[in-house]
């Protein structure tokens, strides 16, 4: 049995700690920097070793504040679209829409053919706009009587909400937790590049539906063994019923998600606007919800408060960058880093950034806290190895969302097997072939971007 690891602010503050020490022991030096197209890029070829700035105690506890101040914009995105999202929830429209078409396959099992699909995409549009994640645990309480009911077995019923929703968290085109946070870090317009993550985002679902679909058609031809276990779901959660108002919030969600795309490509919109965005459609839910204002202002409340961590290491993650710029050992670790991949083709250095983040997220299984430590070095060491700076952010994307599925240090991926009672060693070995599936799919789409287009 794997024990747990210590909290994630626990994790980052040590490893604030260490970085201290390191500006004591690694050399320091520096890169010329440039703006280039509003971007400061370094100079490849003007890395030069410098006299030491070692940091000291008072630097160390100087940092978390530094820190904040650094990524005050970052955090209150992540703060403010966090509420707003909690009162879209509060509205009950997301529950409402996946409720709906999971009762619709109750009334009508003779549906679960294109029933299912339909459930699964869901769920990763889920994943893919506004990171569903621990929201899965409430789901597995409706999924896993359903795949009964279609005469499936637990895995299918854990699998419908956990793997979709997994599938379109990796393969995410608006999920401001990770894409928003990560492309703000690496200085890009947040959620641009949307085209090709669409296609991303489509070729996750597509594999999602085919593993869980080709699972389903075995349990049905009787060529494998249905896994039952003994899960108890006696707390079903309450069913919301599927309104005119409910329905308009919905569509005013997608609606809101054109708007964020064409606002990012044609009128620059950056963090603040798309902050706002999200904000006003917390409040236009509200009122299409008939929430109370003290409802609201709670619904609120509590969105922002479940992100507070992920605010902190964001936060904690900035000031270590700050210790370790101004200790001058931050582009010696990016010159060794780089000089490992001297000589290596593009298409495989992306590789390694993709399974250093992977490595990563055992450790931090954050996405937001991931971003946050990793890309403020993985975004200049892409531009030393002549990667676009958003194929490091789909490489961290990538790396972040597929191990969550397996990885033992997640809670959302614990929660959901305690929840059914399937054995770690049974979903490792189960989910196993799609998660090499989703591996080698990364793969081969953080190819395209090196290779053949420029990608802003």
């Amino acid at each position: 049995m794997i024990k747990k690891l210590p909290d994630t602010l626990i994790i980052i503050f040590t490893i604030l700690v260490i970085f201290t020490l390191l500006t004591w022991l690694i050399p320091a030096g520096e890169y010329q920097r440039e703006v280039v197209n509003g971007r400061e890029v370094i100079d490849p070829d003007s890395f030069s070793f410098v006299e030491a700035e070692p940091q000291g105690l008072f630097d160390l506890l100087q940092a978390p504040i530094a820190g904040f101040q650094s990524a005050a914009q970052i955090i209150a995105f992540i703060l403010l679209v966090g509420g707003a999202f909690s009162i879209i929830n509060a509205t009950g429209a997301i529950d409402a829409a996946l409720q709906y078409v999971v009762s619709y396959s109750y009334r009508y099992p003779a549906s679960k053919k294109w029933i299912l699909p339909i459930i699964i995409t869901l769920f990763s549009l889920a994943g893919a706009t506004f990171g569903m994640s621990e929201e899965v645990l409430v789901f597995i309480l409706i999924t896993i009587p359903l795949a009964r009911a279609l005469n499936y077995d637990v895995l299918v019923g854990v699998a419908i909400p956990f793997l979709g929703a997994g599938a379109g968290f990796a393969g995410a085109f608006a999920n401001p937790f990770t894409i928003g946070v990560a492309q703000g870090i690496a200085e890009l317009t947040p959620f641009s590049g949307m085209e090709y993550r669409l296609v991303v985002w489509l070729c996750f679902t597509v594999a999602v539906n085919i593993f869980i679909l080709r699972y389903c058609f075995l349990l049905d031809r009787n060529r494998i063994t249905p896994y039952h276990t003994n899960a108890s779901l006696n707390a079903a959660p309450e069913q919301v019923s599927f309104t005119i108002l409910r329905k308009i919030i919905l569509i005013l969600f997608a609606l809101t998600i054109v708007l964020l795309i064409y606002g990012v490509n044609e009128w620059d919109w950056y963090i603040n606007e798309i902050a706002a965005l999200f904000v006003g459609l917390g409040i236009f839910s509200a009122v299409l919800g008939r929430l109370k204002m003290q409802k609201t202002i709670d619904a609120f409340i509590e969105g922002a408060k479940d992100l507070m961590p992920a605010a902190l290491v964001v936060a904690l993650s900035k000031g270590m960058l700050i210790l370790a710029t101004d200790g001058k050992i931050i582009d010696t670790i990016l010159y060794n880093l780089a000089g490992l991949a001297d000589g290596m083709p593009g298409y495989l250095s992306i590789q390694v950034m993709f399974l250093v983040q992977s490595l990563f997220n055992f450790f931090l299984p954050s996405g937001s806290g991931q971003a946050a430590l990793t890309m403020p070095i993985m975004a200049p060491l892409s531009d030393l190895l002549g990667i676009g700076r958003q194929t490091a952010v789909l490489a961290f994307q990538f790396g972040d969302g597929i191990s969550n599925l397996i990885i033992p240090t997640s809670g959302v991926t614990m929660g959901v097997l305690s929840i059914a009672k399937i054995p770690y060693e049974k979903w490792l070995k189960w989910s196993l072939p799609i998660i090499i599936a989703f591996t080698i799919l990364a793969m081969l789409l953080l190819i395209p971007p090196v290779l053949f287009f420029e990608w802003a």
